[in-house]
């Protein structure tokens, strides 16, 4: 079950959504759907990784649940001005994905405690 990965090659481009800090919830099967939809309109493929983040120290413990966009170096242009212009599209996109779900269903930080 557990495996080293010696090897992983980085998006080109790559684009988080700190959607737990603002929804106070995991983004749904449904919600990732709907963002992969509107995505793909704009890009061929598309990985999206909704994950639970921890990070621990001797003295700290933080957890956030965000969203990853990330896009292979194949499935993007090679030209700067052009992948600018697709990422700065992916950034409004999932911008605009994020507040629509914050908007139809969030935990209020006061309900949570």
């Amino acid at each position: 079950m557990a495996f080293a990965v010696h090897h992983h090659d980085a998006p080109a481009i790559e684009v988080r959504i700190n959607f737990g800090i603002f929804a106070g919830r995991d983004a749904t099967a449904a919600e990732i759907d709907r963002l992969a939809g509107w995505l793909l309109d704009e890009v061929g493929e598309v990985s999206i990784i909704s994950e639970e983040r921890h990070e621990i120290d001797a003295n700290v413990e933080a957890s956030v649940h965000q969203v990853r966009i990330e896009l292979a170096a194949d499935g993007v242009p090679g030209d700067p001005a052009e992948r600018a212009a697709i990422e700065a599209r992916i950034v409004e996109r999932a911008q605009h994905w994020a507040h629509l779900c914050v908007a139809e269903r969030h935990v209020e930080i006061a309900d949570s405690l």
